[in-house]
């Protein structure tokens, strides 16, 4: 009997697995702006949706919204350049830019869809017009490569997976594991994919692409000397981001 119910249990582990995996390979699609292949099970337009959706309660979490008018009006004017100048303006996105109060945490995120966020403490340390482009162009990269929607639909599939391993086999903690090392791998390819689109945007709207460099060292001032050591974190390392902006910089140069 107890053989029995093994049986029955591997095979339903089994089955729930394989769903995961088919459901992740008629998940694959091109994107047409980066040419890389993804797991995407979702559409653009629910990616807007989620965006502006999450939008007030992400400002609420960072003290609204900077009241510097003249501040707001500057990430606007570099954000609209930097999309009305590049592939931006072919995505279905709606970018929007936003200033946020928060006056301590050194920080730039995109949600879904082209909502933009960078906080007062990160907009205060940048010392010049370039710099903004750069962190804003970075940004846009995220939203245009997709890479909140890829995240979504990779920790779909390892939650299925940790249940279907689990269930079969008492294996659903190692399984998460893998899945969790996974995620932090995609999660580092995103951020670098991102600083050479940044680059790409940077150059095609008249910008300086060597003060991206300045926002890493900014960046990596900012962490200290405690910083945590690039294995155990979602974004590379400053010093790593440098060396690929740089290898970025000379291949647009090159290109027309």
């Amino acid at each position: 009997m107890r053989s029995n119910k093994f049986k029955i249990r591997l095979l339903i582990g089994i089955a729930i697995v394989a769903f995961a995996f088919i459901k992740r390979c008629s998940s694959k699609e091109t994107n047409p702006f980066t040419g890389r292949v993804q797991t995407i099970n979702m559409t653009s337009d629910q990616e807007i949706a989620i965006g502006l959706q999450s939008a007030p309660q992400m400002a609420q979490q960072h003290g609204g919204l900077h009241p510097n008018e003249s501040y707001q009006a500057l990430v606007d004017n570099v954000g609209n350049k930097l999309v009305s100048n590049s592939i931006a303006n072919q995505t279905p996105y709606q970018y929007e830019f936003h200033l946020l109060a928060d006056p301590n945490t050194i920080n730039a995120f995109a949600l879904p869809g082209g909502q933009i966020f960078i906080t007062y403490a990160l907009f205060s340390k940048l010392e010049n017009e370039d710099q903004l482009a750069g962190v804003l162009g970075h940004e846009i990269g995220h939203v245009l490569g997709r890479h909140s929607a890829e995240r979504i639909a990779e920790s779909e599939f390892w939650n299925t997976v940790t249940t279907g391993a689990s269930v079969g086999a008492d294996m659903g903690g190692l399984v998460s594991g893998i899945g969790q090392q996974t995620l932090l791998t995609n999660g580092r390819g995103d951020e670098l994919e991102s600083d050479d689109l940044g680059v790409k945007f940077m150059i095609k709207a008249g910008y300086n692409p060597e003060e991206m460099i300045g926002v890493m060292e900014i960046l990596k001032a900012a962490a200290g000397p405690n910083r945590v050591p690039e294995f155990q974190s979602t974004h590379p390392d400053p010093d790593n981001r440098i060396e690929k902006i740089r290898e970025a910089i000379t291949k647009y140069k090159k290109t027309p």
